[in-house]
């Protein structure tokens, strides 16, 4: 079986955050304007990658299928599993939070967005966040992704379409932010995020488990 690129590049991946620090900045600051002000301790994310959102925004458990991935994640001090997104080892209710950073179009959407309903307790809160296909930076990886490493496999989304199946999954209450209105090489300094979607590439949604099981 072929190796993951995630597993291949896991250096490189972690490497870029450095050599983009604003834009990683402004995606922090996108996620943390919807985050609740204290971190629960029953925090997942999924596709935690090498742990630079989960460590940065103090969520407990990071999930990821690649072991190198998970390595590097283990040294920024996140409790980790190792598993895949469509089917998470964890017990029905029993996450307050989940946040998947650029991560949800590299599953399959429908059985992972089940996977986390299941997980998470009523009320509990799904942050999604994500590169809008429609954007100028997702129409750029668009065309360079039969040429990517990372996203040959991505399936893009609008943000119209990941709040539909949002709705059709059981959560409702959505509040959004953008952020990267730049091209990535003229972001030089942190962007202070906004309301709504339209005008950012990043796009972060965050929506509330609260339909009856």
């Amino acid at each position: 079986m072929k190796e993951s690129p995630f597993n291949i590049h896991a250096k490189k991946y972690d490497r870029w955050y450095e050599e983009h620090h604003a834009v990683y900045e402004s995606e922090l600051e996108a996620i943390r304007e919807v985050l609740p002000e204290i971190v629960p301790e029953k925090s997942l994310e999924i596709g935690v990658g090498t742990g630079r959102f989960a460590s940065a925004l103090d969520i407990s458990y990071g999930l990821d299928p690649s072991e190198k991935m998970l390595e590097i994640a283990k040294k920024r001090g996140i409790e980790l599993i190792r598993g895949v997104a469509e089917e998470l080892p964890l017990k029905n209710s029993s996450v307050k939070l989940v946040l998947m950073v650029t991560s949800l179009c590299f599953t399959d959407k429908e059985r992972t967005l089940r996977e986390i309903r299941r997980v998470l307790i009523p009320g509990g809160e799904l942050i999604v966040a994500f590169i809008e296909r429609d954007s100028p930076l997702g129409e750029e990886y668009r065309k360079k992704a039969p040429r990517s490493s990372f996203f040959r496999n991505a399936n893009f989304y609008t943000t119209t379409e990941i709040i539909s199946n949002l709705k059709e999954n059981g959560f409702q209450e959505y509040h959004i932010r953008q952020t990267l209105f730049k091209p990535l090489s003229e972001i030089k300094v942190y962007e202070k995020p906004e309301e709504g979607f339209g005008k950012g590439s990043f796009v972060v949604i965050k929506a509330i488990n609260i339909k009856d099981r």
